[in-house]
């Protein structure tokens, strides 16, 4: 019976996993640590599923040891990270915490040692509550205290880690953060949510500039977007695929890669923002040369223009709060697609991860891409046996490092692909409730136990093959 052939990476193609600091870590309160916005939000009444919050996470800070030992088990040549802005500056200001500082060095200093290079994202969400409190991200202060960080880590970590990433997914942290408010600060003002989109694009533009002064060579720098593949429902929906593509997507590509705001988002927004906080020379400071371009990618968005009249659907997956992350498109309707979903009810479609890289490879092929995270949440459970036998992720992984070959296989300059993620964690709002991992944490004992996932993808890291399915 002929089987479907495995497929081969390059040589040189970068495996990895990924965390966040306030999924994992834990420490909340530890060795100086400030408060960020999602410990205020996670201890509001209501915010997140259960009550959860991340006091203690995964207990990474702890356990550091341990979950290092995973990674070089499983192999990767790489680990992507998030330090945590208010333990390494509480407060958000200038006075550095040598103590969280040292966690970091830990962290960077094992890494190496095992023979993994560093990739670390300086912004994952955790604003210094402080910082909120100033104005947060739709205020331009933020900016230059983000820019301030980047310099000091620059300065104190550049000289050994492989891989700095400014930001990630920038759309989840002015849209939902502040239009929709289902994450963190947990605010509803649309023009707030436009200006932190501004303020998020100038902060990554001044943080690759203070990265290039401090960091040794040949660190790279690069940013990390959720970029939606979004799909019409006919041809018809032209227009609505238009309008959610400058908004999801462009909004960031436009000031980061071609040094402008796209002129019909502009006029799209008009009636919520005049743009005012966008100053000379802004967008050509967020334009600052990449050496790569991370994208998650988890699925596709399917959408059609609205009659005004028949019930309206938003099944965009975010659309669990009261407002509406997706400013200026009420004539947008957004369609539920076909299963199978994962426990996110995010269908299932690995087929927009290869048109999502050949678009970006077509429309930026000098730029190097990377898949900084994908990875599916299931119900997962820990057998009698010991074993976790999760074989709806081994396939949702089989498919989409398929769905990366396919892209590379048709020109697009793919360099590497991180699982999300490396362990079960505390997943935003969602609270612990979602298991992304690829290794099992019991949320009593906090035992770390691998999936039948982690040991798949150990072959394939130690292969650089996709085995067929059979």
């Amino acid at each position: 019976m002929p089987t479907t052939p495995a497929r081969a990476f390059p040589e040189n193609f970068l495996w990895g996993t990924a965390t966040a600091a306030y999924q994992v870590e834990g420490a909340a309160a530890e060795d100086g640590r400030g408060p960020s916005i999602w410990d205020t939000f996670s201890h509001t009444p209501g915010r997140v599923d259960g009550g959860d919050t991340g006091d203690v996470a995964c207990d990474h800070y702890h356990r550091l040891e341990e979950d290092l030992g995973i990674l070089a088990r499983l192999g990767v040549g790489a680990y992507r990270f998030s330090v945590s802005w208010p333990r390494v500056l509480p407060g958000g200001g200038d006075r550095l915490n040598q103590r969280g500082l040292d966690f970091y060095s830990r962290l960077v200093d094992g890494l190496l040692e095992r023979g993994i290079a560093p990739v670390a994202t300086l912004y994952h969400w955790d604003l210094p509550q402080e910082l909120e409190e100033a104005g947060g991200w739709p205020h331009r202060d933020t900016a230059l205290r983000f820019a301030e960080y980047a310099h000091r880590m620059g300065e104190t970590l550049g000289d050994r880690v492989h891989t700095w990433i400014t930001l990630n997914e920038p759309w989840c942290s002015a849209y939902l953060g502040y239009a929709s408010g289902v994450h963190a600060p947990g605010r509803i003002d649309p023009a707030d949510a436009l200006a932190a989109v501004h303020h998020l694009n100038l902060g990554h533009g001044l943080a690759v500039q203070a990265l290039r002064a401090t960091a040794a060579p040949p660190a790279r720098v690069a940013v990390t977007l959720n970029l939606h593949h979004v799909r019409g429902v006919s041809e018809r929906d032209a227009e609505a695929v238009r309008r959610i593509d400058a908004l999801a997507n462009r909004a960031f590509l436009g000031p980061m890669l071609d040094g402008a705001y796209p002129r019909d988002l502009i006029e799209a927004t008009a009636s919520v923002t005049d743009w005012a906080f966008v100053r000379d020379s802004d967008e050509s400071t967020a334009c600052q040369p990449l050496d790569l371009l991370g994208v998650n990618y988890y699925n596709p968005v399917l959408v059609r223009g609205w009659d005004g009249e028949t019930p309206r659907e938003t099944a965009d997956g975010h659309a669990d709060g009261s407002a509406s992350p997706w400013i200026a498109c009420e004539d947008v309707e957004f369609v539920q697609q076909p299963g199978p979903y994962t426990e996110m009810g995010w269908n299932i479609d690995e087929t927009g991860l290869t048109e999502l890289l050949l678009r970006l490879h077509g429309d930026y092929p000098a730029l190097p891409l990377v898949v900084t995270e994908n990875g599916a949440a299931f119900a997962d459970v820990l057998d009698g046996d010991g074993r976790v036998r999760d074989e709806r992720r081994v396939d949702y992984l089989r498919r989409h490092l398929t769905a990366v070959a396919d892209a590379i296989d048709a020109g697009a300059d793919v360099r590497g692909y991180f699982v999300w993620s490396l362990i079960d964690n505390f997943e935003w709002a969602r609270g612990y409730a979602k298991r992304f991992g690829i290794v099992y944490v019991d949320r009593e004992t906090l035992d770390r136990t691998w999936k039948d996932s982690a040991h798949w993808y150990r072959d394939v890291v130690a292969t650089g093959r996709v085995p067929d399915p059979s």
